[in-house]
């Protein structure tokens, strides 16, 4: 895993922590947090996926 995927990772796992230890959150604070762990678990996703991608060698020794 890359350290970009292992980063937003770790703010999407902040981020839903954050939801779920504050119950009582204003809606746009609770909205906001709801907003960033899913950018930042869809960032990870594709994180995940460029990291996976095959690395091509054209000089073959």
């Amino acid at each position: 895993m890359s350290r970009s995927a292992i980063l937003f990772l770790i703010m999407t796992l902040s981020s839903l922590i954050a939801l779920w230890l504050s119950p009582g959150l204003e809606e746009g604070v609770a909205l906001l947090l709801k907003g960033a762990s899913v950018i930042f678990g869809l960032a990870f996703l594709v994180a995940l996926m460029a990291g996976r991608r095959i690395k091509f060698d054209p000089v073959l020794r």
